[in-house]
């Protein structure tokens, strides 16, 4: 890939097997909006707008620099997809076709942290609703950042009661928001060694945390640790698990599990009458 720097940010290119919509507003994240034919968001601390023309990504307000110690992690771009497709294609005839509809969906590297933490939040919650409460959260508790603000860290939380948080509209999941900040604050939850131990020791740390079980965890493995092999399993997963893959289990979609649980949740939600 090669990346020029012009005077509003960068161009990236070849840049193949992305779609932005697909991945940056599919579920995995929060703090992303269309904006000026492109999408707008913060992570890392960065606000940035992205743009994607063919194999052309442009990256508003980033330097080359960014490119390399941020974006190109942040999107994956060093995953090759189009390999993992035809793997996990060979798995099931449905599968070949949930990956064929949306090729663009890669699986986002985010910071740890604001991964759980927005996550926590998700349960049984909506995308829409759940993208207010992390807006609330970070005008609340962030610093500014471009026209946004950055997400608050666990030391910041950690300073806070469950009452505080009540302008954010979280309801219960206000007292799982402050726990989980005073032990990842303290050092009680170790995200970081979470990238390298055993996948049920992994889990098993995240959920020393109050309000995190299984769908949770195995959330903030896949989307903030990059733990591939992670099968979150919702609402719709169980109903796609039970109509479209009969008699398999979160086991069977292998290595790249992770990467198989997206495109299928995608073309669940994005085909309703196949659950009729």
């Amino acid at each position: 890939m090669k990346c020029v720097e012009f005077e509003k940010g960068i161009t990236v290119s070849p840049v193949k097997d992305l779609n932005l919509g697909e991945t940056l507003d599919c579920g995995q994240s929060f703090r992303w909006e269309e904006y000026d034919g492109g999408y707008r968001g913060i992570a890392f601390d960065r606000e940035v707008v992205m743009k994607l023309d063919g194999e052309e990504l442009t990256i508003e307000n980033a330097t080359a620099e960014d490119f390399e110690k941020i974006w190109r992690g942040y999107l994956d771009l060093d995953l090759d997809y189009s390999m993992i497709r035809d793997s996990i294609s060979a798995l099931h005839p449905v599968l070949k076709e949930a990956a064929s509809y949306a090729p663009g969906i890669r699986i986002l590297r985010q910071e740890p942290w604001e991964a759980l933490c927005t996550f926590i939040i998700s349960q049984n919650n909506n995308i829409k609703r759940i993208k207010g409460i992390v807006k609330r959260l970070c005008e609340g508790f962030g610093e500014r950042v471009g026209s946004g603000y950055s997400f608050p860290t666990a030391e910041r939380l950690a300073e806070l009661e469950p009452e505080d948080l009540s302008e954010i509209r979280a309801g219960f999941r206000n007292k799982y928001i402050i726990d989980a900040s005073r032990k990842v604050a303290d050092g009680e939850v170790d995200l970081e060694s979470c990238r390298g131990l055993p996948y049920e020791d992994a889990r098993a740390e995240l959920m020393k945390i109050k309000g995190v079980g299984v769908k949770v965890a195995d959330c903030t493995l896949l989307f903030g640790l990059h733990r591939i092999e992670a099968f979150p399993v919702d609402v719709w997963m169980k109903r796609a698990l039970e109509k479209l893959f009969p008699g398999m289990t979160a086991d069977d979609f292998g290595e790249y599990a992770g990467i198989a649980q997206q495109y299928i949740f995608h073309y669940s939600r994005m085909n309703p009458k196949l659950f009729e």
